[in-house]
């Protein structure tokens, strides 16, 4: 046994359980074989990265195959030529071979762009979990051993990463309720995401610590003193708040750091449910609670199986502190999920029960089939999964989670899609309510249904919050109103076609829209215009496909003219000696910039020579040259052309430059990025904004005045440290 292999096999011997050691010796060693020569970006052996795997693994307590899986992970998409899945199947059997078939990566499929790709890879990793959940036990916990070691990439890999880990992997261990793996991803991707603002938790938790720092061991022995009075066997631990979780109510939730009232916590941990409401009214004698902060987890547990009592109370010495009270199977969950019921090691599983607990896998998987778009796919995390929650109740008193925010529809959908498609009122607490109304923790939620519906309202696409309840309202209109979709979608499409100003001929316009649906999957234009109709393809996505194919297709006559949209009255450079422009190495002529692009210092620059306004300077890239440039009778009036001295030297002047900024809409945007121009001294000349109500995202052009390219990106850069904003690229006016 070689020494990479050894502190895994004494793990797994540790347990007590059955493992097949040998194996599990036969799968190391295969792995060991196959990755040869292979090494990580660290300089290390590649074979000890599925080992560390592995013994993450372990530590869920999963089974023989599970860790043979983990061993050879990587050997599919790493070694491709030296294996395949038939050669595994053979060696370690089925159940492996699948494992390791849903934990490989699609790097043979071609994709148009890196999103795409990563979408599809995560829905091979999901249609693979919905078969055996172990794939997704064995991906967290290589994702987790990846970002342990994440500081050997480089810093954009870092980020891209750390995001990933952050939108999805998190999101997932949590669904799953393995708060031990959760709660590092997040630690370890916010170190990477916000390294400043990660320094800045870590002192105030230090400085508060330090302030307080015998304050849990006191608290801690009152309470021991109290239980032992009671004689209530129990165990107790106590612990400050993670970096993450501050650092999120911090800046996500605008909270100071003295708002943070759970900072500090005990919990304690007993044999029954009844000892942990005996301890609950212990610690109200003892310490007096605050208002609006107990949650009940036991009556009513989180949709990831997590109970557990939590009240927050004030101190003796003033300071507020969270208890947390459990029993020990109720404390298992909560470290280790569902992974807790996966009981492999002892080759038994509550499978039924388990199907009911990850009814949202198929709510996913569902969505995957009807969508189009991954922004769509990978909504469900950002919302459904790991957003704050609300937990309502039918007339009968069942419990219904919900993301907050979410409304009657959501809630109705949530029961059934026909008690949704044949809604037509709500009632909240008995009192008749607008169906839109955001619903509250504690509201007992009845829905109206009439068998005379005409079904749900294509309005209720934009109200409703959970992925589930859009999924269904879409699969409604697809299903029932394929004709009235195709009118939406070709209505939508030759809209989008009209604001290029271009009079196509029909077969140009023909081309366009068969390329661009053939482009989105759809062999059929009228399945193209549907899949637009019904909300399952949006027009945000689809616009830039349509600008590629057009100005493939079709030569604009108008934009042949290069100075077509220039401004008309000459100018002359006004400003300091660092901002002229030298043209054919004559200097002090008549030239004024191109509105088309408005070039600034810094920029690659060609000139002109109009008819009677001088020369006009353009970007080099500037469509208008390019497609100029085409025109031989114009040829002999471009002019070479370049700025005189640095760019970085232009502090005098200013010049016009348009901000295109794709963002999520939000109350507070437009403060947010004028507050930001403010700070920055940055004078602006005009703002437009259009709405994308089907996508809650909006388009801003901003005309801004800026001294030089380098000046520009620096006001691109901080724009696009606002949290709602999704790019901010330079525009042409």
């Amino acid at each position: 046994m070689g020494n990479d292999i050894s502190k895994l096999m004494s793990r797994l011997a540790a347990t007590g359980y059955s493992y097949d050691f040998e194996k599990i010796m036969k799968a190391y060693e295969y792995a060991k074989l196959l990755h040869e020569g292979q090494f990580r970006k660290s300089g290390e052996p590649y074979i000890m990265h599925p080992v560390a795997v592995a013994e993450i693994v372990a530590g869920l307590q999963l089974d023989t195959d599970s860790i043979c899986a983990a061993l050879l992970h990587d050997t599919l998409e790493d070694c491709g030529d030296k294996v395949d899945i038939d050669i595994i199947r053979k060696k370690f059997g089925s159940e492996v071979a699948e494992l390791v078939d849903g934990l490989t990566k699609l790097v043979s499929i071609p994709f148009d762009d890196k999103e795409e790709e990563h979408i599809e890879n995560l829905r091979k990793m999901f249609l693979a979990m919905s078969k055996d959940l172990r794939v997704i036990f064995i991906k967290l916990c290589d994702r987790l051993h990846n970002m342990r070691t994440l500081n050997s990439h480089t810093e954009a890999k870092q980020r891209t990463i750390a995001l990933e880990t952050m939108h999805v992997y998190a999101p997932l261990a949590h669904r799953l309720g393995i708060q031990k793996i959760k709660q590092e991803l997040e630690m370890l991707a916010i170190q990477y995401l916000d390294p400043i603002g990660t320094d800045e938790v870590k002192k105030d938790i230090e400085k508060k610590y330090g302030m307080n720092k015998d304050f849990l061991e006191r608290a801690q022995n009152m309470l021991s003193e109290k239980m032992h009075e009671q004689h209530i066997k129990f165990g107790m631990e106590g612990r400050v708040k993670t970096i993450y979780s501050i650092y999120r109510k911090m800046y996500n939730q605008n909270k100071s750091f003295d708002e943070i009232y759970d900072f500090y916590a005990i919990r304690i941990l007993v044999d029954t449910e009844l000892e942990c409401y005996t301890v609950l009214g212990i610690i109200h004698e003892m310490f007096n609670s605050m208002p609006g902060r107990f949650k009940d987890y036991i009556s009513t547990p989180k949709p990831n199986m997590y109970r557990s009592l939590h009240t927050t109370v004030i101190g003796r010495d003033g300071i507020p502190f969270e208890v947390q009270i459990r029993t020990w199977e109720m404390h298992r969950i909560a470290e280790y999920g569902i992974a807790a019921h996966w009981k492999y090691k002892d080759g038994v599983s509550d499978k039924k029960n388990i199907a009911e607990k990850l009814a949202w896998i198929r709510t996913l998987i569902e969505t995957e089939k009807d969508s189009a778009e991954p922004d769509e796919f990978l909504r469900p995390f950002k919302t459904d999964f790991f957003g704050d929650e609300t937990f309502v109740f039918t007339p009968k008193g069942d419990v219904i989670s919900l993301p907050s925010g979410s409304c009657a529809i959501d809630f109705a959908y949530a029961i059934h899609s026909e008690i949704g498609n044949k809604m037509v009122g709500a009632k909240v607490n008995g009192m008749i309510t607008p169906i839109d109304t955001v619903l509250q923790n504690g509201q007992i939620v009845a829905v109206l249904t009439s068998q005379a519906s005409k079904g749900p309202n294509r309005d209720w696409l934009k109200v409703v919050k959970t992925s589930e309840a859009k999924n269904k309202i879409r699969q409604w209109f697809k299903k029932e109103k394929r004709t009235e979709n195709i009118e939406v979608g070709r209505n939508e499409t030759e809209k989008e076609l009209r604001r290029y100003n271009v009079q196509f001929t029909e077969a140009q316009k023909n081309e366009i829209i068969v390329n661009v649906s053939k482009r989105q999957g759809f062999n059929d234009v009228d399945d193209f215009y549907n899949a637009i109709g019904y909300g399952g393809l949006l027009m945000s996505k689809v616009s830039k496909k349509l600008r590629d194919e057009f100005e493939r297709v079709v030569i604009p006559p108008a934009v042949v003219e290069p100075f077509s949209n220039i401004e008309q009255k000459p100018q002359s450079i006004k400003t300091g000696k660092s901002q002229r422009v030298i043209v054919d190495s004559i200097d002090n002529c008549q030239v004024k910039f191109a509105k088309c692009c408005n070039p600034l210092p810094g920029d690659t620059i060609v000139g002109f020579i109009t008819k009677g306004y001088g020369i006009s300077i353009h970007k080099n890239d500037c469509p208008n040259v390019i497609h100029g440039r085409s025109d031989i009778t114009n040829a002999d009036r471009w002019i070479s052309a370049h700025w005189e001295g640095k760019s970085s030297d232009s502090s005098e002047a200013s010049f016009e430059a348009l901000l295109n900024i794709y963002a999520h809409n939000s109350l507070t945007l437009l403060a947010e990025i004028s507050s930001v121009l403010a700070e920055m001294h940055i004078g602006i000349l005009s703002i437009n904004s259009r709405a994308k109500e089907e996508t809650d995202s909006v388009n801003i052009a901003i005309v801004v005045r800026t001294k030089n390219t380098e000046h520009f990106n620096s006001i691109v850069s901080r724009l696009k440290k606002l949290d709602d904003i999704i790019e901010v690229s330079r525009g042409y006016m």
